[in-house]
């Protein structure tokens, strides 16, 4: 526990130091004042939920302009015990940074006004310049403000105070803020008119890198993390068949506006859009970047995103996340996040991720284990849905999932053609699986009816003549033929959503699916009720009938119910005769006593929990 406890404390104390760094090398960061990092409790001791808090000592008697390292001296105490990602660390070093420069630090003007004021300009300026990441608990500026200095402002607050109940880094009381001033003293002119300097140099030099960025010169920060990245791409595809052909498939987004906008804390990927998002602010290096970037194809190439079949998705990732992790870990490809963190247990080897879901949502102690989880997304999930598709088709091409499982499977066999080593079983299980093509929702639906109409036994019978030998025309022969009364018996019910919302397309798709199996099995009759706003009996119906045009009752409203208490009420249908219920989702709880089945068309959800099977027509 000690140990763990001493890990838990250095990542924190590593995250605190990196957001140091990464505020420091900003360029419209580096030219303001100057802060004293200081990592002792003092902090923590304002509460919990402290940021950092900032001590203003007044500045030495013989200051002037020439001696700018003697100014007003700002220490800052960071809450160690604060887990938060380096960029949100580099976000608050910022505006204190920005507070100094703007001489918001003035203990003349100290007021809950002059400190929510400063609060707001200090906010857009940071966000304006991009400096890390505005942590998720911090409230943003209010929006429809006057524009003006921040006494204008001030003033505006003082007649409408904010509706957020603080505005600081501090959140250890209601209107407090994070800087305190150890005496009363006065700002100097000539300090004031230097600090502002200072903050023109910082926008001349962001100004500066951004003209760079735009041109054929990229700033070292963004260079080192392409450089990093095109690297790891470059070492996937040369030394790991495995995952070759998905990281030549895939575009490298490494845009911090464009990871901001997508909640991209580290890395994430979409499939759909075939991109995998890399945020430069985490500045991985390049083993960690193979790491992730391996870590993120697995998500696509394993399909997590079908598979999830409406679990959780943020305990649906944690699974897949434990899984693949694990892998990755025993292949040695890489190195793992450590000063970001990633989800990693031993104790799970050998499970697929479906099990280890399950463990998840069944052990109370697991939830709370994983309440502060985290994955490469932060607290949201790295496989992104519903992006920007490029043109994946049904049809004529691959579709998506195909396209994913011929990729993996490929690199599976080239792997173990070149003979580079042994791979986890439970991955190559994982393909292996994948390359099993699903059943048909129409195969897996006949299974289901198999066990209520197994074949009839024929028996011969002189009832129906027989074609006669040729050697003896005379003697009558007799022929297979099925009993009639067992015949008679085999019949079923369907109860069909008739509703508005239902597709016209789907409907067929159903019906002809009931009228095909029906007469390979040898049905008699199919009962059919259709149901909108009520209950339509259309009484038996043969096989041969449903694959001609059939009169659709209703359009109107939803209720299965009084379709389904029809035919479970009815004296000539069968006691043991099982109900399918063919629906979009959208319909009404059923409570059905003798055995049913669903079929929903694909991403359909019935708003209940369903008792019997559910079929998706794809």
């Amino acid at each position: 526990m000690a140990g763990r406890s001493a890990t838990a404390k250095d990542q924190k104390r590593l995250a605190i130091e990196e957001g140091w760094r990464i505020a420091s090398s900003h360029p419209f960061i580096a030219p303001l004042p100057d802060l004293t990092l200081r990592l002792d409790g003092e902090a923590t001791s304002l509460g919990a939920g402290v940021w950092l808090s900032a001590l203003c000592d007044p500045p030495s008697p013989g200051w002037s302009a020439a001696g700018a390292p003697d100014e007003c001296a700002v220490t800052v105490w960071p809450n160690a015990r604060r887990r938060a990602a380096p960029a949100e660390w580099a976000y608050a070093f910022a505006r204190l940074r920005l507070h100094a420069a703007l001489n918001h630090l003035d203990p003349a003007q100290d007021r809950p006004a002059w400190r929510w004021a400063c609060w707001v300009r200090a906010a857009e300026m940071a966000a304006a310049a991009g400096v890390g990441r505005r942590p998720s608990d911090m409230p943003a500026p209010p929006t429809g403000l006057p524009r003006g200095p921040e006494a204008a402002l001030a003033d505006h607050f003082a007649d409408h105070p904010p509706g957020h109940e603080v505005l600081a880094l501090s959140l250890s009381a209601p209107g407090d803020s994070f800087w305190r001033f150890s005496a009363p003293f006065t700002l100097p002119a000539p300090l004031r008119a230097y600090r502002q300097s200072q903050l023109a140099r910082g926008a001349r030099a962001a100004a500066t890198a951004a003209v760079r960025a735009a041109g054929d010169g990229y700033p070292a920060r963004r260079s080192q993390c392409e450089v990093a990245l095109a690297a790891a791409r470059s070492f996937v595809i040369s030394k790991t068949p495995l995952l070759a052909s998905l990281a030549a498939a895939f575009d490298i987004v490494a845009d911090q506006s464009v990871c901001e906008s997508l909640g991209v804390a580290v890395a994430a990927i979409s499939d759909e859009a075939k991109e995998i998002y890399f945020n430069p602010v985490a500045a991985l290096s390049q083993d960690e970047a193979v790491f992730v970037m391996a870590h993120e194809l697995l998500h696509a190439g394993l399909r997590h995103i079908p598979r999830r079949q409406g679990r959780d998705p943020w305990l649906w990732n944690v699974a897949c996340d434990f899984i693949i992790n694990d892998w990755l870990i025993e292949m040695k490809l890489g190195a793992p996040p450590e000063r970001i963190g990633y989800l990693h247990d031993p104790a799970l080897r050998g499970l697929s991720a479906e099990e280890v879901y399950d463990r998840i949502v069944r052990d109370l102690r697991w939830m709370r284990k994983l309440k502060k989880a985290r994955t490469l997304n932060g607290r949201a999930p790295d496989m992104l849905e519903g992006e920007r598709s490029q043109g994946w088709w049904r049809g004529g091409g691959a579709d998506l999932d195909a396209f994913y499982r011929r990729a993996l499977a490929e690199g599976l066999e080239l792997h173990l053609s070149q003979g580079r080593g042994l791979l986890p079983a439970g991955l190559v299980e994982e393909i292996r699986a994948l390359q099993q093509p699903p059943i048909p929702w129409d195969v897996a639906l006949g299974h289901w009816l198999d066990q209520f109409f197994p074949p009839l036994e024929r028996r011969r019978s002189y009832a129906r003549a027989h074609r006669r030998q040729g050697a003896t025309p005379d003697i009558p022969r007799p022929a297979w033929v099925a009993p009639e009364e067992a015949r008679a018996a085999r019949v079923f019910g369907v109860v069909l959503d008739s509703s508005g919302s239902m597709d016209r397309v789907l409907l067929g798709e159903g019906i002809g699916a009931i009228a095909s199996y029906a007469m390979s099995r040898d049905v008699a009759a199919v009962r059919l009720i259709q149901c909108d706003a009520a209950a339509h009996d259309a009484g038996y119906v043969e096989p041969e009938a449903l694959l001609e045009r059939v009169e659709i009752h209703g359009r109107g409203g939803t209720a299965l119910m009084p379709g389904v208490r029809a035919l479970e009420r009815a004296r000539d249908f069968p006691q043991d005769g099982p109900i399918l219920v063919i629906t979009d989702g959208a319909c009404d709880i059923l409570h059905i006593e003798r055995e049913h089945a669903f079929l929903l068309p694909e991403g359909g959800r019935l708003p209940f929990a369903p008792k019997g099977p559910v079929f998706r027509m794809a």
